[in-house]
């Protein structure tokens, strides 16, 4: 989320937090974002009102659903875990991989067995139509759903042992062993630290301009310039030969700003000493930090 300027129009289209009274309180916008695990970047994103629940998160990733290809593969957390979304997204060739919702009950007994703690089970359509979904939608849907269930276990530093059920389309266990799909979830957590460099790093969690046009264009060029970014650690990191996520993004944030003070903006300058550039944002790794 991020707040704005306390203008009539900005309450118009993203009013305050209904907990705050009227007048006391600042608009508010959420902001549905789609990340490349592998580099950081933001690959979609969605930006609508924080009230109601026609613009809750799974509502936003609705509006981005034709922009996924085929053979794309979703890591989210267990939000994301709805028969609505799996299905849509399995109809057009999208795989999920998402950990089990807290209300939706599990049992290692039921199903398949394909290995250890690894199940393939069917799940039913539920019978009631959401308010969002017409009829038509309703009767599309898929009336099952195979998909497939292990439970991971992961120890933090303090030797506690947090078990995770953990749900996903792929459900052939030789191509995609359970290990490997638990090694996958816990990269999940990379979304957070991206999100954190975004509103924070970047400080876009207050924005600036008094118009609902002028916010929305504000968010696109905080993601533009914070994929820019990105690109210039993808390109550090591979001459380093490291992973773009052991680099520092606040790191790399401080060198271009300091680079953009020397240069004063001159392109045939800046672009003489790039090499120089990507050396300096490869010498700030950040060491490894599980879970």
């Amino acid at each position: 989320t991020a707040s704005m300027p306390d203008t009539p129009a900005n309450q118009a289209v993203y009013p305050q937090a209904k907990t705050q009274a009227r007048g006391l309180g600042f608009p508010i916008l959420r902001i549905l974002v789609v990340f490349s695990l592998a580099v950081g970047t933001v690959l979609e994103a969605a930006v609508g009102p924080y009230q109601g629940k026609l613009t809750s998160e799974l509502a936003l990733l609705r509006t981005l659903l034709e922009q996924f290809q085929p053979g794309d593969i979703i890591l989210a957390d267990r939000f994301f875990c709805s028969y609505w979304v799996i299905a849509a997204l399995k109809a057009r060739g999208i795989d999920v991989v998402v950990r089990l919702h807290q209300r939706r009950k599990h049992d290692l007994r039921c199903g398949r067995r394909l290995g250890r703690e690894d199940r393939r089970v069917t799940w039913t359509k539920p019978a009631a139509v959401p308010a969002w979904m017409s009829r038509a939608e309703y009767e599309a849907t898929p009336a099952t759903l195979t998909v497939r269930t292990l439970r991971v276990r992961v120890k933090d530093r303090t030797k506690r042992v947090r078990q995770l059920v953990i749900v996903t389309t792929l459900l052939d266990p030789v191509t995609y062993p359970a290990r490997e799909l638990g090694g996958l979830y816990r990269r999940r957590w990379d979304a957070e630290l991206y999100l954190r460099s975004l509103k924070t790093d970047m400080h876009m969690e207050v924005l600036r301009t008094g118009s609902p046009e002028m916010v929305r264009k504000e968010v696109a060029m905080y993601l533009l310039a914070y994929n820019l970014i990105r690109g210039l650690m993808a390109a550090a990191a591979q001459a380093k030969g490291v992973e773009p996520r052991r680099l520092s993004f606040q790191g790399a944030l401080h060198t271009v700003r300091a680079f953009e003070e020397v240069h004063l903006y001159d392109a045939a300058w800046i672009a003489a000493d790039l090499p120089r550039l990507l050396h300096l944002i490869g010498q700030k790794t950040v060491p490894d930090r599980p879970d």
